[in-house]
């Protein structure tokens, strides 16, 4: 019997060769001058050159989904991580073997969030948002759990956030911008503008809105709840003082009105409008002009974590303009100021203006007054009320002269005021006795200045009169009669207005007969009213600013003034010059004749013979011309007149709309400038610059359960505080709430530092 020494070593493992790699009890790997074998079983599944990254990578992958061995064996075989092999596997399942081959770390030119990535991270997001769990997201999607919590960290969704938004501790005191009933869960949606009760946010902590931020990524929010921080000496938070005339304007619910919602988003349709008008009164004329504030305290004014940029506000005017309700937008909202305000609509104001644009396209030209001389420009057509403040906005097609945009204004008037019968008051530019007799019998009376020429009226027959207009005595020395046009059809009042030392007369038209000559020369001098509204627009508001450089196409059938006429014409007037001086010259000859020389016409003209025949042929090409010019059209379609050229002109949608909401602010200018006449004696002189001032001026916002109290910084002079602290007084009477909250918005001034204080 052989010793037990002797039958161990029957059994005994056989040496391992050099260059051999064992993976597990079934795979080896074998290599040997420059070549390497992989072996399952004592069989070559696969086999490759030691320098051959891919078929390496392929050896890995190859062992591991035909379950040879698992990942931290052939990791530990193959001198690599469990991770390498795991990546190898995910680009071998998308890309195959070209996948394999790549050079290590991030392709160049590409980002590192691929778009399977950028996928999976919104529906991850989405899944989160109706409140799965790790687990849960983590088997639908077939990761591992752990994954999914390092996507969740890296998106910046924290397990204590969600825990905390979608299940909130029954103990913890409801924020105060949300309703008493339950807040409302992830998977609707929340609008906040025209709500009947205020909208709702997830976060609670007003200085980080992360998690509303993913709400609105996931398509799960549709605005931003305001959410205010307790904040002292906030810039620019004087604006606060126009909510309550913002929220009176209507432009919220009349936006909701006409463009509904602007999709999932953070900054929604409130929150858009909203930042749009206050950013006016800020005098942040244009998108770009965002960039000269801190978007921190702006966002803080609005009761947000940081205001929106200027890629982000030209992406809502994007958004706007695709809808193209801006016409409308502003038609309505003149409608809502018609309601509340329709005692200032007695007399109204029309005028256009001219925004010249200095850019390479070509476009229509309109005359430029200012500058005497035609240059490309777009003319808008106001329509301002007798206090002088404007209602809306007409766009004219291919730059129209009043005369005939005054029916497209007028058929807007008549839609806002109805039937009853308004004053419109114009410049000599509308002045046309046909177009009158139009207006008189539609229901319109007509207030405008005489054009041409008149008959002085001799100044014994003027008779001074007196009257008292809006708070002023007024004095004119005024001749009233009657005149007609048409030939007699067209009975009208004339008021003539005699100044500069009894030497210069304005003579008035107008078809009122009911009222007193004072009040039709003071109506009609108020226009300059409009012309100043015009001016401060332009300063304040940049109403000539272009918002965007887009164009569109123009209606190529639309008739223009023919460039071929014109250079007819030019070539006519021309040649009559020339006869007009060869006339001239041939005249003063025939005057300077002495007629001991030349005793008959014949002899003159045989000594002028040369100077007589260029005359006759002078007047023949005239006679030619005429002819020529009389054969060509005046006016033909725009596509013959520029041939070869785009017929385009500049897009008016977003310009229309950013004019409508400039227009906004400017009504809630005047109406806080009107809440503090009564307090400041010199309203006259200083009155928009003083609310100016406080708009711009430094606050502390003081939020609480129900109300947001705004404490505005004392002014330099002490009386300029009391008049403010009286608007506050005022603007505490209108009750009014913030945009999106409950919160009644109250008002104050901080009393004024004592002497040596710092």
């Amino acid at each position: 019997m052989p010793a037990p020494a002797a039958q161990g070593e029957l059994f005994a493992t056989a040496p391992v060769q050099p260059g051999t790699v064992v993976v597990n009890d079934r795979v080896v790997v074998l290599t040997s001058l420059g070549r390497r074998a992989v072996c399952v079983a004592g069989v070559v599944v696969h086999h490759y050159a030691v320098d051959d990254r891919l078929a390496e990578a392929y050896a890995m992958v190859m062992l591991v989904d035909q379950r040879y061995a698992d990942q931290n064996d052939v990791a530990g075989a193959f001198g690599c991580t469990a991770r390498t092999v795991r990546r190898y596997q995910t680009r071998f399942s998308v890309g195959g073997l070209s996948a394999l081959g790549r050079l290590a770390g991030r392709p160049r030119g590409q980002s590192s969030v691929t778009d399977l990535g950028r996928t999976l991270d919104k529906t991850i997001l989405h899944l989160k948002g109706k409140g799965e769990s790790n687990r849960t997201i983590a088997t639908i999607l077939h990761l591992d759990e752990k994954a999914i919590r390092k996507r969740l960290l890296r998106l910046g969704v924290t397990p204590c956030a969600v825990q905390r938004a979608l299940f909130p501790d029954p103990g913890q005191a409801v924020p105060h911008d949300a309703p008493p009933s339950k807040p409302a869960r992830s998977s609707s949606k929340v609008t906040g503008v025209g709500e009947a009760s205020p909208a709702t946010s997830m976060d609670r902590d007003p200085l980080d809105r992360s998690l509303d931020r993913l709400f609105a990524a996931c398509g799960l929010l549709d605005d931003a709840a305001p959410l205010f921080a307790p904040a002292s000496n906030v810039p620019h938070a004087g604006v606060l003082l126009a909510i309550p005339s913002l929220v009176e304007s209507g432009v919220l619910s009349v936006a909701a009105e006409v463009y509904g919602s602007l999709g999932p988003a953070f900054y929604g349709l409130r929150t858009t409008i909203t930042v749009f008008v206050l950013f006016a009164l800020l005098r942040i004329k244009r998108p770009e002009g965002v960039k000269e504030h801190a978007h921190v305290e702006l966002g803080r004014i609005v009761g947000l974590d940081r205001a929106p940029e200027v890629k982000t506000l030209r992406r809502k005017l994007a958004r706007f303009a695709a809808e193209g309700g801006a016409e409308r937008f502003g038609r309505e909202l003149a409608q809502h100021r018609v309601a509340m305000r329709g005692r200032a609509l007695g007399f109204l104001y029309v005028d256009g203006h001219v925004r010249v644009y200095h850019g390479a396209r070509k476009i229509p030209k309109a005359y430029v007054t200012q500058m005497r001389i035609s240059l490309p420009a777009t003319t808008d057509y106001y329509l301002n009320d007798q206090r002088g403040d404007p209602l809306f906005i007409v766009t004219a097609q291919a730059n129209a002269a009043l005369t005939k945009m005054l029916t497209v204004v007028l058929k807007e008037v008549r839609t806002l005021v109805g039937r009853r019968r308004v004053t419109v008051v114009f410049d000599r530019g509308g002045f046309s006795p046909k177009l009158f007799a139009k207006l008189i019998p539609a229901g319109f009376d007509i207030l405008t200045y005489r054009k041409g020429r008149v008959r002085p009226i001799p100044v014994a027959r003027f008779v001074r009169h007196e009257a008292r207009m809006d708070g002023h005595t007024v004095r004119y020395l005024l001749d009233d009669r009657p005149v007609r046009f048409l030939k007699g059809k067209l009975r009208l009042r004339q008021v003539t207005r005699l100044t500069n030392n009894d030497t210069h007369q304005t003579p008035i038209i107008t078809s009122r007969w009911d009222i007193s000559p004072a009040v039709v020369a003071y109506r009609m001098f108020g226009r300059w009213r409009q012309e100043n509204f015009f001016k401060y627009m332009r300063a304040e508001f940049a109403i000539d600013a272009l918002v965007d450089y887009d164009v569109e196409p123009d209606d190529p059938t639309r008739m223009v003034p023919n460039p071929e006429w014109r250079r007819a014409d030019k070539e006519l007037r021309r040649a009559r010059e020339i006869v007009h001086e060869l006339a001239q010259a041939y005249g003063e000859a025939a005057a300077d004749n002495q007629e001991g020389q030349r005793r008959t016409m014949r002899g003159f003209k045989i000594a002028h013979g040369k100077l007589g025949k260029e005359l006759r042929e002078a007047r023949l090409r005239v006679a030619e011309l005429k002819r020529t010019r009389d054969t060509i059209p005046r006016r033909v379609p725009i596509a013959e007149a520029v041939k070869n050229v785009p017929v385009v002109k500049l897009a008016t949608e977003r310009k229309h709309l950013t004019n409508v909401l400039k227009l906004v602010a400017y009504q809630i200018e005047s109406d806080l400038v009107q809440l503090l006449r009564p307090h400041y004696a010199r309203m006259e002189d200083e009155g928009r610059t003083l609310i100016q001032t406080a708009l711009q001026g430094a606050a502390s916002i003081e939020p609480s359960h129900d109300e947001l109290r705004v404490v505005l910084a004392p002014l330099s002079p002490p009386h300029r505080s009391r008049a403010i602290a009286s608007l506050c007084e005022e603007l505490d009477k209108l009750k009014a709430t913030f945009p999106g909250t409950n919160l009644r918005m109250r008002y104050s001034v901080a009393p004024h530092p004592a002497a040596g204080d710092p």
